[in-house]
C-alpha cells in the first residue's frame, strides 16, 4: 500500500502528525513538498509564504517518510493547466467565495499529484476542512483510486491551530491568535439552547472584539455538503469554519458542534 501526504512545505507537527498516521498505515509513505502558485489568488501571499525544504527534508525523515517529491512549477506544470472544475456547493462558498480559483488549482495540483505518485491513501489535515470537501468531490469525478483521509487539527497548548502561516505573526499578534479557538470552544456550550444566528454573532463580535483581528467570514455549515444552516436541526453534522485576519495573516480554523 502506498500513502500519500500533499504538503505545501514549512512543515510542523501538524503535518508530521499527517506523515506518522501515513506510514503507521501504510507500506510505503510519499510526500510531496511544493507551492502550488495555481491556487494563491494573492501574489503576495504567494511571494511570503514560507519555504523551508532542506528542514522539512529533515523533520519528513525523522518521522519515517520514505519518499519526498519537491518538483519546481516547471516540472509541475510544463505547459498551463487549463482544466476547470466545477464541484458545486462545496467549492463555491465561504473560501470559494472569498478566493475566486483558489479550489481549482487545489484540485489542479492534487490531480496532478495523484497521477504521478499513484497513492492507495491520502491523508489531509481536518483544519482544511473545506478542502477535504473538495477533494473527496473531485476524487470522486474523476473515478481516482485513492482513499481521502481526513485527520484532527492539532493545536498549539494555548489552542492555536498549526498553519504554516503562523511563523508570519508577530509576538503581539502570536498572543492574541488564540482567541479564535477559545471562541469557538466557548460558542460550543451554547448548542442547541442559543439559535445558530445567535452563535454566528456571537463568535464574530467577540473576535472582532479584540483590534488586531477581523473576522472574515464565520458559516454554520452541514459538513457534509457545506451549505449554510439556519436551524440546529437542519442537519446532524453542523461545523463552524472561521477564517480571520490577524494582521495581515489570513488564519482558519473550524469546530464540529
Amino acid at each position: 500500500m502506498v500513502g500519500f501526504v500533499p504538503t505545501m512545505g514549512a512543515l510542523h507537527e501538524g503535518h508530521l502528525s499527517l506523515v506518522r498516521r501515513c506510514v503507521k498505515d501504510n507500506d510505503v509513505c510519499v510526500v510531496s513538498v511544493f507551492v502550488n502558485p495555481t491556487q494563491f489568488n494573492d501574489k503576495h501571499d504567494l511571494e511570503t509564504y514560507p519555504r523551508t525544504l532542506e528542514a522539512d527534508c529533515s523533520l519528513l525523515e525523522s518521522a519515517g517518510c520514505d519518499f519526498v517529491f519537491a518538483p519546481s512549477v516547471e516540472e509541475m506544470y510544463p505547459e498551463p493547466d487549463t482544466r476547470v472544475f466545477d464541484f458545486g456547493t462545496v467549492s463555491r462558498v465561504m473560501e470559494g467565495a472569498k478566493r475566486p480559483g483558489h479550489f481549482n488549482g487545489v484540485a489542479q495540483v492534487v490531480s496532478k499529484l495523484f497521477y504521478i505518485v499513484e497513492p492507495d491513501n491520502a491523508y489531509f489535515g481536518e483544519k482544511d476542512f473545506q478542502q477535504i470537501a473538495v477533494i473527496r468531490a473531485m476524487v470522486k469525478q474523476l473515478n481516482l483510486p485513492v482513499t481521502i483521509n481526513a485527520c484532527p487539527i492539532v493545536r498549539e497548548a494555548d489552542g492555536l491551530a498549526l498553519s504554516s502561516r503562523n511563523t508570519r505573526l508577530t509576538p503581539e499578534q502570536r498572543q492574541k491568535a488564540p482567541l479564535i479557538a477559545r471562541t469557538l470552544r466557548e460558542s460550543a456550550t451554547f448548542v442547541p439552547e442559543k439559535s445558530v444566528r445567535e452563535v454566528i454573532d456571537y463568535v464574530v463580535n467577540t473576535i472582532n472584539s479584540d483590534p488586531v483581528m477581523r473576522v472574515e467570514y464565520y458559516e454554520i455549515v452541514d459538513g457534509n455538503t457545506l451549505e449554510a444552516i439556519e436551524n440546529w436541526s437542519d442537519t446532524d453534522y453542523p461545523v463552524g469554519c472561521v477564517t480571520v485576519y490577524c494582521g495581515d495573516v489570513r488564519l482558519i480554523d473550524n469546530i464540529k458542534y
